[in-house]
């Protein structure tokens, strides 16, 4: 409807206004002069002003404009009028915008809400899980909506009104919106799960020999596209992936030719496809079979496929003994053609085998003098104090340099008070005194080091005022390798001629360095990790720079340029066949899924024993499952993961999520094997470190006798006749009733060695028990998966040298290189390999040790109260352990003076307690110790 104004006669004439035409309809403002139009929207309040004068009202178009538009001659009261009909039109038209605007976002909400609805029923339909890739599609769809704002819009003047039922519609259908829905998705595959369990109630039963337990079973139901299961030692992880293949072809989700299972060797592939062959035949399922594979093999097959061309693997490089050999071949191969790859590998050995510990730290000691004080052995068979001298003296060994270690000074400084003084090296020949000084970069002393600057300015003005010559060296010079250089120069300057000989004969007392074999075997690892990680040796290098200037930087640096120069002809012993090793395989059929030059035909992928996947394993399962519709199922025990050595990656499992993006964390915490009391036991000491997944191990397997027995023997050449009366006494309990066989008549007995050579300890002369006992040995490496009803540790010993379980020998440093951030907890990984090791006995462990030798482990356990150790009789025994090594006892001994008290690891450990020490100022007791 139009409204229209002009001006009064009496206003025109007076005001001198051209004679004009006013007109409103809905929004548009047109006026008239002269018969000429001008129009407006009235919603731009920029492009009008009316202005009321004393009689008459003017109006304006365009008022900032050059060429605007004015009239004049409106009486005030039709003026007013106006003002009030562009109020009503402006008011009108919000609010049809408003409303507009809200029945748009209602539609809008209500077509997702349905689409959501719709995609929820069609899951139910099917009875299948309303799965991550589902849930996020929906998401996907969800309009962009600005509740706020449509909430305001809601409440402004007249909307509800003009609105009616859709604005209480509009409501409900927002607050839907704001829901959470992943709380409601969760609810709903929970009902689902608890259907399912009634539904298939009877597959459940009937797919393995035994019902699955409820964990199992919800497991199984779990079709969520990424799902974990951590599952506990002996909780039936081998049925739970079976019987999710019985499930997935029963409901019709994936095709039996669309499921592959993932196993690390033939031998576990074998068994998955096995059992899996009999679960079909339980449940009815003729004719009808899955793919149990390694992932090598898989790997093998998706290069062939996406290549026409099935890849070659050498015969070395399938094995890690042919991988060593090979190896081996490729060192010598280098020193033959390199004079400078020779002295680099041998100087790496016998200098730099073993890592610093950081600036200030003692670090370890290879053994203790009488007040307690760890020092360490060089290769010359000196007790030094500190590892960087221990690197100097190694350094002057290995260059045939004549030297002696803290010799007198030539001139008498001893008082009632003080120490003669000893510098730290001599070289006789040169007349040069040589000083270590435990300084940084700034030439300060770790703040723990009282006196002891002062006591360095000592040495240097004592030289300067007798004139002697003293060359110094620091920790920051060594750390940063710039010293040794200066050692070489300093010396060759003074006419010493250096004859680095390799071959040269190590005293009895000296510390041999670090093994060929040993090196080699590290960079073998070492290559692993770096072909698994995609990591090139320029990448390699730029990890190196940036690592902390708190690492040893320098040897990291030494080493890379070893391995560097292996790896490239290890590359090319495999290029020349025209071949392929198994981390280039996986990471090769990786980049064929990745690129999508080839596509799997599978849909559901389970991987068996996920905590020993390296990251090409990880990989290759990621690519396996980047397209919709696929399903990863890992199974695996973090707190079983013992394979870094092969190239393991725990972060693999322990960081699912950040692999795969998503997934649902389930818990196989049942167990079928141990009793609860060795549940509990082990669990408390794996679970010592916070860095893996907790879970609450529990167990319906009751208890026969004690489940944890510790024996200590006087010698270790004792072990193996106690072992052999423990087992012939478990015989004779058999024989007598006292313990119930096994279905076969027998109980079974593992002796798990933590190294091969414990093999030595199964029992001879088997004929004498072997009607009820049957004992065999594996190494605790090779035995999960195995299960027995008693296990015998054999050698729970810590020792200085030699054996020890646990090996304290820990990952090398330089491996983090090639490496994620690791699991820094100490003996991480020996305490999983001693958990695995408790972990095969269905009934009892008893663990073996040496008196003065006991394992760190079992003394750990020991204290925590779990276990006693006792003699071969089961009495009690009390000693005394070193206050200095901490892992010898006191014992007695006779000398000339009589009886004394020693450590039982004399001589690396010459503790004396009661000893009276003599008095020295602590700045010339620190001074030159690094």
């Amino acid at each position: 409807m139009a409204t229209e104004w002009v001006p009064s006669v009496w206003g025109r004439n007076l005001t001198g206004s051209p004679d004009w035409h006013l007109r409103l309809q809905d929004c548009e403002l047109s006026l008239e002069v002269n018969g000429r139009v001008h129009r407006i929207n009235v919603e731009d309040e920029a492009s009008y002003r009316l202005n009321r004068g004393v009689f008459w009202t003017d109006i304006t178009l365009h008022p900032a404009q050059a060429h605007r538009t004015k009239v004049d001659g409106l009486p005030n009261a039709r003026g007013l009028a106006l003002t009030q009909a562009l109020e009503a039109a402006l008011t009108d038209k919000r609010l049809r915008e408003n409303t507009a605007f809200l029945q748009g976002s209602l539609g809008s909400i209500r077509r997702w809400l349905e689409h959501k609805t719709a995609q929820e029923r069609a899951a139910a339909a099917e009875r299948r899980w309303f799965t991550h890739e589902m849930q996020a599609a929906v998401e996907a769809a969800r309009p962009t909506i600005d509740a706020k704002a449509i909430r305001l819009r809601l409440e402004k003047p007249g909307v509800k009104a003009r609105l009616g039922q859709e604005a209480s519609a509009l409501e409900r259908s927002l607050t839907e919106y704001e829901a959470d829905h992943r709380r409601f998705w969760n609810l709903l595959n929970t009902a689902h799960s608890e259907q399912e369990l009634k539904a298939c109630k009877e597959l459940f039963d009937r797919v393995e020999s035994k019902p699955l337990t409820d964990e199992q079973a919800r497991a199984v139901i779990c079709f969520d596209n990424r799902v974990q299961v951590v599952a506990a030692a002996g909780s039936g992880k081998t049925s739970t992936m079976v019987a999710k293949a019985a499930y997935a072809i029963h409901r019709g989700f994936v095709a039996p030719e669309r499921i592959v299972l993932l196993a690390f060797n033939k031998q576990a592939a074998k068994e998955l496809e096995d059992r899996a062959v009999k679960s079909f035949d339980r449940l009815g399922i003729q004719g009808i079979s899955v793919k149990a594979s390694t992932f090598h093999a898989l790997g093998l097959q998706i290069i062939g496929k996406a290549t026409g061309e099935k890849a070659d693997i050498p015969d070395w490089a399938t094995d890690a003994a042919g991988g060593f050999r090979k190896l081996t071949e490729i060192v010598d191969q280098l020193k033959d053609r390199s004079a400078n790859f020779r002295t680099q590998w041998d100087l790496f050995r016998f200098v730099f085998g073993r890592d610093l510990p950081a600036f200030g730290s003692p670090g370890t000691s290879d053994v203790w003098d009488e007040q307690g004080n760890g020092r360490r052995r060089t290769s010359n068979g000196e007790s030094v104090r500190s590892l960087e001298e221990v690197m100097i003296a190694n350094w002057l060994f290995l260059n045939g340099v004549n030297y002696v270690y803290e010799q007198p000074y030539e001139t008498k400084t001893a008082d009632e008070d003080h120490r003669q003084y000893k510098p730290d090296f001599y070289y006789p020949d040169i007349d040069l005194y040589h000083e270590h000084f435990a300084l940084n970069a700034q030439g300060e002393a770790p703040a723990h080091f009282k006196d002891y600057v002062e006591g360095v300015e000592w040495k240097r003005q004592l030289h300067r005022g007798r004139g002697t010559a003293l060359f110094e060296t620091t920790s920051h010079g060594i750390r940063k390798g710039i010293d040794f250089k200066r050692m070489e120069a300093e010396l060759t300057e003074r006419g010493v001629v250096l004859d680095p000989n390799p071959s040269r004969e190590i005293p009895l007392s000296g510390q041999k360095p670090l093994e060929a074999e040993e090196l080699t075997g590290l960079v073998r690892t070492f290559i692993s990790h770096a072909k698994s990680n995609c990591l090139t040796i320029p990448l390699l290098r730029q990890r190196l720079d940036a690592m902390s200037e708190d690492t040893f930087k320098h040897r990291h640096r030494m080493f890379l340029d070893i391995a560097a120069p292996i790896l490239e002809a290890w590359d090319a012993a495999l290029a020349a066949e025209g071949s392929i090793d198994f981390e280039d395989m996986l990471n090769l059929a990786a980049e064929h899924l990745e690129s999508g030059r080839y596509e799997a035909p599978y849909e559901l992928i389970m991987a068996d024993e996920f905590q020993d996947a390296s990251r090409a394993r990880a990989r290759l399962c990621r690519a396996l499952v980047q397209k919709p519709g696929r399903f990863l199922f890992a199974v695996g025990d973090d707190w079983q993961s013992i394979n870094r050595f092969a190239g393991a990656d725990v972060s693999v499992m322990t960081g699912f999520q950040d692999w795969f993006g998503h997934g649902q964390l389930l818990k196989l915490e049942q167990t079928f094997r141990c009793p609860q009391a060795l549940c509990d036991v082990s669990s408390q000491f794996i679970s010592k470190n916070p860095n893996q997944i907790r879970k609450r191990v529990r167990s319906a397997t009751l208890a026969m006798g004690p489940v944890l027995q510790a024996f200590q023997v006087d010698s270790k050449d004792k072990l193996a006749d106690a072992i052999d009366q423990f087992v012939m006494k478990l015989a004779q309990a058999v024989q007598d009733g006292i313990i119930p066989p096994a279905r076969d008549g027998k109980v079974s007995v593992y002796v798990l060695g933590r190294y091969n050579a414990d093999r030595q300890y199964v029992p001879a002369r088997k004929f004498r028990f072997e009607r009820w006992v049957n004992v065999s040995f594996l190494s605790i490496h090779r035995s999960k998966g195995s299960e027995a009803d008693y296990v015998i540790l054999p050698e729970m010993l810590s020792v200085l040298r030699g054996r020890s379980f646990p090996n304290t020998r820990a990952d090398d440093p330089v491996l983090a290189l090639a490496m994620p951030a690791g699991n820094d907890f100490p003996q991480g990984e020996e305490r999983r390999l001693f958990y695995v090791a408790l972990t095969r006995a269905r009934r009892s462990v008893a663990m073996f040790t040496v008196r003065g030798q006991c394992s760190s482990f079992l003394r750990e356990m020991e204290e925590d109260g779990v276990v006693a150790i006792t003699d071969t009789d089961g009495g009690a025994i009390r000693e005394e352990r070193c206050p200095s090594c901490k892992q010898g006892i006191l014992v007695v001994r006779t000398g000339p003076y009589g009886e004394f008290q020693s450590c039982s690891n004399y001589p690396a450990c010459r503790f004396k307690p009661k000893r009276r020490r003599h008095t020295q100022s602590l700045f010339q007791k620190r001074a030159g110790r690094a």
